[in-house]
């Protein structure tokens, strides 16, 4: 956050000692509200705590993080992570032809589901999935936010279903519009849909001032897509956009579906996601070369982690290779690929979101040269909580990884 200054030039006192107020960023539905207002708007407070309780139990490469919460007498602060490439909505509307070609829009889509899908498995249904509510941090990937109409296990009567009709019309399920019993879940998937839709048609499938109009439409399917979008992403959006629930895919289905088993990082065309540089200058940057004092810190002697609670022997793995860069990112997508694993680029370090699209667990990889041609491989689960790390299958992916491996191991074995 940008920080502000007195009108006398200096540093604003620290907000209850620990930040500085910066420059307005943006304004959301409740993004500058002090407690009276809270409470005066019907229903603000219980949309505030929600949106604190779903963002604190998730922890995901692609959901914006929330920091910390803080209150004085008069006020309540959210501190999140930043996002400062906008909105989704917005950087499309700066496009020429408003959407994405599909090679660019599988990639968003794909960071899209990964998020949806841990908040499903967590039990969290988002409810207001838009691309207004999809941020863009520094390095182009995507960042889903606004959880303040999420709702929780708890949010659920006894039939298991969900009844408050919300979220925003354009994007919202059919049968959350007609005010039936519904299925959180398979409503977010509808919302996939449409976003899919805007992403490749560049507008709204259904578009209409008149609410009950375009609840038709919808339950009739009234949507054209444009002649250059290809048959696998049709079928994808037919899919999504199916008016009846029960036969809906949802967003944990979508592994399945034939237009995400393409491998990102092997798409040729795949250039930048929504600005910056192009995505293999990004992904190919010259690996700093290990002198010998970095090869004795990885001693298994000199690891201090076991001192801060971390558990390191479970998160990472590190092996030999003569493969280049380029073949090892080439490699290891082909065999995340058999395993159901997709790639997402981040300046430099590869992030492999794992567990076919469950999205529970983030992996980076990073090359070091030691002596050319060998290389040192490191692996490092970044995300996922003790229970899914323990259950990463280790040996399942060395076994893909095949002969580009030449010696593989643990934090404990180098």
């Amino acid at each position: 956050m940008a920080v502000a200054k007195s009108k006398a030039g200096k540093h604003a006192a620290p907000l209850l000692g620990k930040y500085e107020l910066g420059r307005l960023l943006g304004r959301g539905t409740f993004a500058k509200l002090d407690k009276p207002e809270l409470a005066a708007t019907a229903g603000m407070d219980a949309r505030v705590l929600g949106e604190v309780s779903a963002m604190r139990r998730l922890r995901h490469p692609n959901v914006l993080r929330l920091h910390e919460v803080l209150a004085t007498r008069s006020k309540v602060y959210l501190v999140m992570e930043l996002a400062p490439g906008g909105d989704l909505l917005s950087r499309l509307a700066s496009l020429p032809s408003r959407r994405l070609p599909e090679h660019a829009a599988r990639r968003v889509f794909l960071q899209l589901v990964s998020a949806l899908i841990y908040c499903h498995a967590r039990g969290v249904s988002h409810r207001d999935v838009k691309p207004q509510n999809v941020l863009i941090d520094a390095d182009g990937n995507l960042k889903v936010c606004d959880f303040g109409l999420a709702a929780l296990p708890e949010s659920h009567r006894d039939d298991g279903r969900l009844h408050t009709a919300c979220g925003t019309p354009a994007f919202a399920a059919p049968e959350v519009l007609r005010r039936k019993a519904y299925d959180g879940v398979k409503a977010d998937a509808w919302s996939c849909g449409v976003i899919l839709y805007v992403l490749l048609a560049g507008r709204l499938p259904f578009d209409d001032s008149n609410i009950a109009e375009m609840c038709r439409k919808a339950h009739r399917r009234e949507y054209t897509l444009p002649e250059w979008v290809s048959q696998p992403a049709r079928r994808l959006v037919s899919r999504l956009l199916d008016p009846n629930p029960a036969t809906r895919l949802t967003v944990a289905e979508l592994s399945s579906h034939p237009w995400f088993k393409r491998s990102l990082s092997l798409d040729s065309q795949l250039g930048s996601l929504l600005g910056g540089a192009p995505e293999r200058d990004l992904l190919f940057q010259a690996p700093p070369t290990l002198n010998a004092f970095d090869i004795i810190s990885m001693s298994p002697g000199l690891d201090l982690s076991g001192l801060f609670g971390e558990n390191r022997r479970s998160r990472e793995k590190r092996f030999m290779t003569t493969a280049s860069p380029e073949q090892m990112v080439e490699q290891l997508g082909h065999s995340g690929a058999k395993l159901g694993y997709f790639m997402v680029g981040k300046k430099g370090v590869e992030r492999l979101p794992l567990g076919g699209l469950s999205g529970l667990v983030a992996m980076s990889m990073e090359m070091s040269e030691v002596a050319p041609p060998l290389m040192l491989v490191e692996l490092r689960l970044e995300a996922g909580d003790e229970e899914e790390v323990q259950a990463f299958g280790w040996d399942a992916l060395r076994t893909e990884l095949g002969e580009v491996v030449m010696a593989w191991h643990g934090c404990e074995e180098l």
